[in-house]
């Protein structure tokens, strides 16, 4: 068994016969002392370092030997499967819900590329599933598996080839590959690729830090470029103008109007609302809180930006629930953010407020039976408004193909508007040097405005 109830306890000096003197080191592991002793200080001193750090690292301990695992004699052979539920017992502790998922889904897509050709392979949906709901969750080793689940993970088990092997660029190469591909062999997004390849580096240069390879091998190949080129700035086909983005306001309140989900699309309006008008993400518009939001009968109002609830998958929170709950991206746990509203957000909270209250819990936004909303959800309701309010030829470009385009444009808005980038940065939630990294400077339909400008110009 494994456990990170662990106390590491002072070096305890011991004098021996003939005035020599031995060092010995005590942890408790689950209630269960465990010593060893040394003849230098230094030997002590270095061993119970290496105890404090796998602590800090979030390791888990062997109950039977007393020892993290980065300190467990490994065999020459140890497989990367192995090595993989080592990697995840290090870094699940402390990782986000949505990081999680990416490890998950990384190592499920290269875990399955890194074997031997062993007989009765299990079909590939199969394998993927084994790994990705229950080899690659902690929590879920101790679970009972399916029959065709157990089958499929002790083939891997056997198969699973030596991390030493990794040294070798044939096999390395063909995981690579395998991480810039999809399911069904197409190329995948440059994002995503370069995501999934990240994941894989990051578990081999642990095996470098516990020195089970003596270098990380993906920095001895010529890694071939990723084929589609890695874009950091938004495309400015999906950012809407002031007037685009009322029409698909309104247009929201249409969805549901006449069916079952009654009211559905004007219960949003308001958290579409403030993706536009105050540029928030749409983790942190679903945990808005009355107590949130100063909103003046005239003026502008603030929205104090708290916490963020991400939907990532009861499977990768700690809760249990599908949305993760956490502090605001780039700032610390505790650390809130001030973002200024303009009146017309304003009158639409108000209005929200006025009509459909909030929960227990005082938040502004919930599913008709008092839960978060997910993502879903509302992507649902959007993707119905922008069949009301676009024109056929917009409704097939990517202009606000996603709720998030909303924030896009706002930031585009406020930056096109002259506000200073620092201050920009600030209400959104960005640092400046990737606030003019990522988010364009120009409006749809808005060409005609810059290109009168350039003509002033060169008239003048």
């Amino acid at each position: 068994m494994k456990s990170r109830n662990v106390r590491v306890r002072a070096i305890q000096i011991n004098t021996l016969a003939r005035r020599k003197k031995s060092y010995t080191v005590r942890w408790v592991v689950e209630n269960d002392p465990r010593s060893r002793t040394f003849s230098t200080r230094a030997l002590a001193d270095n061993f119970r370092s290496d105890l404090m750090q796998a602590i800090n690292r979030g390791e888990a301990f062997d109950t039977d030997t007393g020892l993290p695992d980065s300190l467990v004699p490994t065999p020459e052979g140890v497989s990367w499967l192995s090595f993989v539920r080592r990697y995840l017992d290090m870094k699940w502790p402390h990782a986000a819900a949505k990081s999680r998922d990416s490890l998950t889904e990384s190592l499920a897509t290269v875990t399955p590329v890194l074997v031997r050709d062993v007989a009765g392979r299990p079909d590939p949906t199969l394998l993927r599933r084994a790994l990705r709901r229950h080899e690659l969750l902690p929590e879920s080793q101790q679970v009972e598996r399916p029959a065709d689940i157990a089958a499929a993970l002790r083939w891997l088990q056997t198969a699973s080839l030596p991390l030493s092997e990794l040294n070798d660029p044939v096999v390395i190469r063909p995981a690579l590959d395998a991480l810039a591909a999809q399911l069904d062999g197409r190329p995948a997004a440059a994002t995503t690729a370069r995501r999934k390849r990240a994941v894989f580096y990051n578990v081999l240069q642990y095996a470098v830090e516990l020195e089970l390879l003596d270098y990380n091998p993906v920095d001895k190949l010529r890694v071939r470029s990723v084929r589609h080129k890695v874009t950091a700035e938004v495309d400015r086909r999906v950012v809407v103008n002031p007037r685009q983005a009322r029409e698909l306001l309104v247009a929201v309140t249409y969805v549901g109007a006449r069916g079952k989900q009654s009211r559905r699309g004007e219960r949003l309006r308001a958290f579409f609302a403030c993706l536009y008008f105050a540029s928030l993400r749409p983790g942190e518009a679903v945990d808005l809180r009355e107590v949130n939001c100063k909103l003046p009968e005239s003026g502008w109002g603030l929205i104090t930006v708290e916490r963020s609830r991400p939907s990532a998958g009861k499977r990768y929170t700690d809760s249990g629930d599908v949305h993760d709950d956490r502090g605001l991206k780039h700032r610390g746990q505790q650390e809130a953010r001030d973002v200024p509203i303009p009146p017309e957000l304003v009158a639409i909270l108000r209005e929200h407020l006025d009509r459909f209250g909030v929960d227990d819990q005082g938040r502004l936004f919930r599913s008709p039976r008092g839960n978060v909303v997910g993502a879903s959800t509302y992507s649902r309701v959007w993707e119905a408004a922008r069949a009301i309010a676009l024109p056929p030829d917009r409704l097939a470009s990517p202009l606000a193909g996603r709720p998030y385009d909303l924030r896009h444009a706002g930031v585009s808005l406020w930056l096109n508007a002259g506000v200073p980038a620092t201050d920009v940065a600030e209400r959104a939630g960005h640092s400046v040097d990737v606030l003019l990294k990522v988010y364009a400077k120009c409006l749809d339909g808005d060409r005609s405005r810059m290109n009168a400008r350039i003509d002033d110009a060169l008239d003048g």
